[in-house]
């Protein structure tokens, strides 16, 4: 680790010998903001403070002001930093130094990248990585720890699903746990076991995967260091200024307070505890001040009710269309939910609730209309994902300020899976967008990174159009659920910043909010959906500071 250490102490070292800010004038350019009735507003030059904050924004023909310095924008179009609103910041930049199978399109492929993975890094006592999906394989099943070992078995191997609900561990690993035929499945989880058989296949969903976690040797700080770095620096080459971070441990926390006294918290965290221990242990008695000029926040908490639909852990209110006697993994009873939210609105923290099964939203939703009427506060309740809902709840979205935080991309990768997993009467409630802003929810867009690619433009092509990447299915998935191109830009932009209880600091490119902007090679309010996918982020700003430029 000592040469990665060095790398990411002299990174520090750049950022901290920057220059103060003085009066800067970014003109000539194309600009694009929301306004705050959620419609674009165009202007040609900002005017930024040596704090950092837009001072004037200039519209065509208005004088330039003299400022101590102005940057040429050479016309190119200029959007408000992008905010993914639902990310998990350390895991992403784990993804970058272990291994990644997200690209394998086969089982043999995947074992031959773990191989010579294994190889090239023969001094790592554990191979750790993730992305691996059975469903993208055409595989029909779960992977075995034995098709694992026939790629390494001198020692433990764990990796984790794309969607990161379920691991695949080899055999050194299942011993290192100490899993064996006796093991039982937790409540929440599921040890899968090998057919006619007790003896587990190596496969681990959802609460099960803690069997082995507890084995996993925990990164160190100086690693962790390194991964917020990673998760830094990709994100902004995509563009990405801020971020809600679902799931922050204490480790976590402090690796952001470490990167903040140094000077080298570059992205704006909006932080999400992993359940309520870790709320009180990070926050205590309430949320956090925001710390580091806006740059970290604690929020509230993240509580998982269900698993994920590509490992079959999603709750559903009937069984799975390809598994009949399945409906999912409900990962608190109501009782314990509704303990938690109201335990979490006494303290002022913002629940964030991951439900994906129909069953899970329709828990979720009733838990918040249940209990919002007690806490009239502006908690802005959030459910994560809201991927399927039955039409008969779509309408409860619209009480107590509920937010949508939901993840376009995600549609445009499951699609195939969700036809086979659910029949057409559920899937008329899937990743349903529009059906739910017209019910009166606000949507925070964002991608689940490292679950997919941290790649905004890649998701407003997808909320746009309801079509993948080649263009399919024609005409678009379910494309009543479509939204308009400023509804996607605000949910990536000024609506994830409310959702985030960030509003009137940064989200928007307006007088006295944070001067975060990036400068990208075409208009995404007027390129076709190629083109926009396509976008190149040519520059990344955050505080009226360069902190990305391309090439």
């Amino acid at each position: 680790m000592k040469p990665f250490l060095a790398a990411a102490i002299s990174a520090i070292a750049l950022i901290t010998a920057a220059p103060a800010l003085a009066d800067t004038l970014i003109d000539n350019v194309q600009g694009i903001t929301i306004g705050e009735d959620g419609a674009a507003e165009r202007f040609e030059a900002l005017v930024i403070g040596d704090d950092g904050r837009i001072e004037r924004v200039l519209e065509r023909g208005e004088d330039r002001p003299r400022t101590d310095y102005r940057e040429d924008g050479r016309g190119r179009v200029m959007l408000p930093g992008l905010i993914d609103a639902h990310v998990h910041v350390m895991d992403l930049g784990l993804a970058a130094l272990t291994l990644d199978l997200s690209d394998t399109k086969s089982l043999e492929e995947a074992l031959e990248k773990i191989r010579a993975f294994a190889a090239e890094n023969d001094s790592r006592p554990w191979i750790l990585g993730r992305g691996w999906n059975q469903e993208k394989w055409g595989l029909g099943r779960f992977p075995t720890a034995a098709e694992l070992d026939s790629a390494v078995s001198d020692r433990p191997v764990y990796l984790q699903r794309v969607d990161g609900h379920a691991g695949w561990a080899n055999t050194k690993a299942l011993e290192a746990a100490g899993i064996t035929a006796k093991t039982k499945s937790p409540d929440g989880g599921r040890v899968e076991r090998l057919p006619g058989s007790q003896d587990p296949s190596g496969i681990f969903v959802d609460a099960a995967e803690a069997l082995m976690h507890d084995a996993i040797p925990a990164p160190r700080p100086a690693e962790r260091d390194l991964a917020l770095r990673e998760a830094q620096k990709r994100l902004h080459g995509y563009g990405v200024t801020a971020v809600a971070d679902m799931g922050t441990t204490i480790e976590d926390w402090q690796a952001f307070r470490r990167a903040g006294d140094a000077g080298a918290l570059t992205l704006r965290i909006m932080s999400y505890a992993a359940g309520p221990e870790q709320m009180v242990l990070i926050g205590g008695s309430g949320p956090t001040p925001w710390l580091y000029d806006d740059r970290l926040r604690m929020n509230g908490v993240k509580l998982y009710l269900d698993g994920a639909l590509g490992s079959r852990g999603a709750w559903l209110k009937r069984p799975y269309a390809d598994d009949p006697q399945n409906t999912g993994l409900p990962l608190l009873a109501p009782a314990q939910l509704r303990n938690i939210l109201v335990q979490s609105a006494r303290g002022g923290f913002q629940p964030a609730i991951h439900a994906i099964g129909d069953a899970a939203n329709a828990d979720a939703l009733n838990a918040v209309n249940e209990i919002a009427e007690s806490f009239p506060q502006d908690l802005r309740w959030r459910i994560e994902h809201a991927q399927i809902v039955d039409p008969a709840d779509i309408g409860k979205f619209g009480r107590h300020g509920i937010i949508a935080s939901m993840q376009p991309t995600h549609q445009t990768s499951d699609r195939v899976m969700a036809e086979a997993r659910l029949d057409p009467a559920r899937l008329t409630g899937a990743y349903a967008w529009n059906s739910i802003r017209e019910a009166g929810a606000k949507l925070a867009f964002g991608s689940d990174a490292p679950v997919e690619t941290p790649d905004v433009f890649a998701g407003i092509a997808a909320a746009t159009t309801r079509t993948d990447t080649s263009g399919q299915p024609f005409g678009g998935w379910l494309p009543q659920e479509r939204v308009t191109r400023e509804q996607a830009l605000a949910a990536f932009t000024s609506d994830a910043a409310y959702a985030g209880f960030a509003e009137g600091r940064f989200g928007r490119l307006t007088e006295g909010e944070r001067a975060d902007f990036v400068l990208v090679d075409r208009d995404p309010l007027l390129a076709t959906p190629e083109e926009i996918r396509a976008t190149k982020v040519l520059q990344t700003w955050v505080g009226g500071q360069k902190v990305y430029e391309a090439d």
